[in-house]
């Protein structure tokens, strides 16, 4: 049965539970064909490479080849990020949006001085990280995230649909009742493309040196002496990084 749902702006939040419940027994691939029927080119995946991402980008490519799809370029990724990109381009045929800050890093230094990201992490996210983040969502209608529920106690309520009121639209969490596991699985049974310093036994992660964080810290919700890193919870997909505005 297909379940009807358009989504305006005088859809209610009971609405929005409703369906999103509906879509609680369906499989990721069914809510994500949903999401560009229902949305077309006004909705776009944000992803930080990870292995959620990954599978994402995967899933997405075997529906619609121009899907948009977009990632937060800080300009301190490491090579390993931007070999992924070009790989999971070249398997899928698809295209990523890159969005980054309006500050070269040469520029950045010389208004606030140089390694900004370790004397003032969180100016440093927000204009690498925040504000073109807030650019590129300002002109869709939803967004799609790679986050899990038992990543973190702040995600353990995360619905496959959700109204976004940081960002104002509409948020679709796909993977949200998903374990590791099961991505991880996934992944080897279909062959999808990964940073292998993503794995679980990596410490090296895909994310700028300045947002790293261990996986205790992680799975704790500790901060390790950033500030308000909690608020950066739903942007990249890799599972042991940290994000400004989220992960996985």
């Amino acid at each position: 049965m297909t379940i009807a749902a358009a989504i305006n702006q005088h859809t209610t939040d009971a609405e929005l539970q409703k369906l999103s419940a509906d879509y609680e027994s369906k499989t990721p691939e069914a809510v994500l064909s949903w999401a560009l029927e229902e949305f077309g080119d006004e909705v776009a995946l944000a992803t930080g490479f990870g292995a959620e991402g990954c599978v994402l980008v995967h899933m997405l490519a075997q529906i619609r080849q121009d899907v948009r799809i977009f990632f937060l370029d800080t300009d301190l990724l490491f090579p390993e990020t931007y070999s992924l990109r070009d790989q999971l381009e070249t398997r899928y045929g698809i295209h990523f949006e890159r969005r980054s800050s309006k500050h070269s890093l040469m520029a950045q230094a010389r208004e606030f001085g140089e390694r900004l990201w370790e004397r003032q992490p969180d100016l440093c996210c927000k204009l690498r990280k925040v504000e073109p983040l807030e650019e590129m969502l300002v002109d869709l209608r939803a967004w799609i995230t790679a986050i899990r529920r038992d990543q973190t106690r702040s995600r353990a309520r995360a619905a496959i649909i959700e109204r976004d009121r940081k960002f104002g639209l509409i948020k679709i969490n796909p993977l949200a009742a998903w374990s590791s596991v099961r991505v991880w699985d996934y992944m080897v049974n279909h062959d999808v493309p990964y940073n292998h310093c993503t794995q679980p036994v990596t410490p090296r992660l895909v994310v700028c040196p300045v947002l790293l964080r261990s996986r205790l810290a992680k799975t704790l919700e500790l901060d390790v002496g950033v500030a308000h890193r909690k608020q950066s919870a739903d942007y990249t997909d890799n599972a042991f990084s940290l994000t400004l505005l989220g992960e996985p």
